[in-house]
């Protein structure tokens, strides 16, 4: 069945990696502390930091920021795949109407879509995270020049300059199949 090969297929994304702990009900997820972050511990970091300009470009605080910021939201998306396992795991599909069972099947059908994207999206989570520990996060991957501070902020996983983003999206808008 194509439900269930999604859904174990999402279930892989649930599994914790890296000693790393997920929870279904909103809990916080115990991370270890990344060399890319330089010697600064995780609770160093002020509530109310913010990187700026005026800062060296990806001291160890900025990572560590950055960090933090990566591996929060990919604690979102895996409370969330783990939550539509469980929605979709306790769904009925046995309805006697078929308008309902029809409409619960497009809502599943649905949510196996948003988690597959969340799955890609959490692959770049993991590169950027790989790119903290290895020292090359914030640079561009194609140019070597920084990455504008403001544009990490919005697209923390982001591994092009805004330039470099423009040529490649330009690129692939001419070399596109129509």
């Amino acid at each position: 069945m194509k439900i269930k090969k999604l859904v174990s297929d999402t279930a892989e994304i649930a599994k914790p990696k890296n000693g790393e702990a997920t929870t279904t009900n909103g809990a916080k997820v115990a991370t270890k502390a990344k060399a890319g972050a330089g010697s600064i511990a995780q609770n160093m970091l002020p509530d109310d930091y913010r990187p700026s300009e005026d800062e060296d470009f990806m001291n160890p605080l900025q990572l560590l920021y950055f960090q933090k910021k990566l591996e929060s939201w990919k604690a979102e998306l895996l409370d969330d795949a783990s939550g539509t396992i469980t929605g979709l795991s306790r769904e009925n599909l046995h309805q006697p109407d078929q308008m309902d069972r029809a409409q619960i099947e497009s809502n599943a059908a649905l949510d196996l879509r948003t988690r597959d994207r969340e799955r890609k999206l959490l692959q770049k989570i993991e590169a950027a995270l790989r790119r903290i520990d290895d020292g090359s996060y914030g640079y561009c991957v194609e140019t070597d020049e920084p990455i504008n501070l403001r544009r990490l902020e919005a697209r923390p996983i982001a591994s092009l300059s805004l330039h470099a983003q423009e040529r490649h999206e330009r690129m692939e808008r001419v070399h596109r199949d129509d």
